[in-house]
């Protein structure tokens, strides 16, 4: 009886100090997931290192945290400063008056008629649409600009943030296998099944993270090197838009490219609206609809809905990690119900994936 209550008393303790760690470390939360995907992203890299080298964890964590440097967190980084740097320019011209979004916006309905005549049927007042456009906008810009002065304000932090991703990243890529073989011998779920979820864990991560992210860079270049051919004005800042409004499956680059064909036709550059319209459907499109499959559904094995559907969610319910984490959460629901049919369920067969192939945890983490 006494050693039951020990026991319990052990567990409720356990469970209340790993919560107190846990919002402990929320604030740190961005880093730390970041560093997981970074040491998930670039294990083949560490694992090449390794080969080269031999064992050398610290060398070899460290090289491989170099070569992430350069390729992924220094040139995003410089996009994210000209992101903003664009944004404030652009809010201060709107400011000034010298740009009126409004007026685009009545410029086409004059151009196109038909467009309110349409949406009156459905009961949309065309004004109260414009309204709406000119506030998110305005809203846009000015966000930028506040993200700006917020940084210049809170450099230290900034910079905090990005230091405690790259420390991180470098115990993670040293330690990674060894972290993943405790919280194995901790979990009380069976090493079965923990490794299952271990590789799905690795393997979404890493899918959701190089597959959203090249296809929102391909589309981001595309889109900004086509505006800059067109001669539309800051081009560089609707690229950067362009990919990041593209981590949004089946909507992406065409919320940005589409109004800007619209207004050129409704201003008369009838043949600069068309090979922006081409180009959007033919190149930026296709390039969407080719990749998005193959880099994300097919690595994830989520159908196209659920990764629709999840990123969306994931974006609301995390912000800018959502688009990772979204995706993340749905993989591991299917993965426990998986786990759950196979195991307690009548109809085991329908289960793809076997407990096998958890083993190749050991390549992914």
């Amino acid at each position: 009886m006494y050693a039951k209550l020990e026991t319990r008393t052990f567990l409720a303790l356990l469970v209340g100090v790993s919560l107190a760690f846990v919002f402990l470390m929320k604030p740190f939360f961005g880093p730390i997931f970041w560093a997981v995907a970074i040491a998930l992203i670039f294990h083949p890299v560490q694992q090449m290192v390794i080969r080269k080298l031999g064992d050398r964890p610290n060398l070899n964590a460290l090289i491989t945290l170099v070569c992430c440097m350069v390729i992924v967190v220094i040139p995003v980084l410089v996009l994210v400063t000209s992101l903003v740097a664009e944004g404030v320019g652009l809010y201060q011209r709107i400011q000034s008056g010298e740009i009126r979004p409004g007026d685009y916006i009545d410029q086409v309905a004059d151009s196109f008629p038909a467009i309110e005549a349409f949406l009156a049927p459905f009961g949309i007042d065309f004004a109260e649409l414009r309204d709406r456009a000119v506030s998110l906008f305005v809203g846009g810009s000015q966000f930028l600009a506040k993200q700006a002065i917020g940084v210049g304000q809170n450099t230290f932090q900034f910079f905090l943030g990005q230091a405690l991703m790259v420390y991180l990243a470098f115990f993670f890529l040293r330690d990674g296998d060894k972290l993943v073989e405790l919280i194995i011998r901790a979990l009380p779920l069976g090493d079965e099944r923990e490794r299952l979820l271990f590789a799905k864990f690795a393997e979404v991560t890493r899918a959701t993270v190089k597959g959203n992210l090249l296809i929102a860079i391909i589309q981001g270049a595309l889109g900004g090197l086509i505006f800059w051919m067109l001669g539309i004005s800051g081009a560089l800042l609707w690229g950067v838009v362009m990919a990041v409004v593209s981590l949004l499956p089946a909507v992406g680059a065409g919320l940005v490219w589409v109004p800007a064909a619209i207004y050129l036709a409704a201003v008369g550059d009838v043949v600069e609206a068309v090979i922006l319209t081409a180009f959007g459907v033919l190149v930026i499109g296709l390039a969407d609809n080719l990749l998005r499959p193959v880099l994300v559904g097919r690595d994830t094995k989520l159908p196209d809905y659920i990764v629709l559907l999840s990123t969306l969610g994931g974006l609301v319910m995390f912000g800018i990690n959502g688009f990772v984490m979204g995706p993340l959460v749905a993989a591991l629901f299917m993965a426990f119900w998986g786990i759950f049919i196979r195991e307690f369920g009548e109809g085991s067969d329908v289960v793809q994936t076997p407990v096998g192939e958890a083993s190749d945890v050991d390549k992914s983490v």
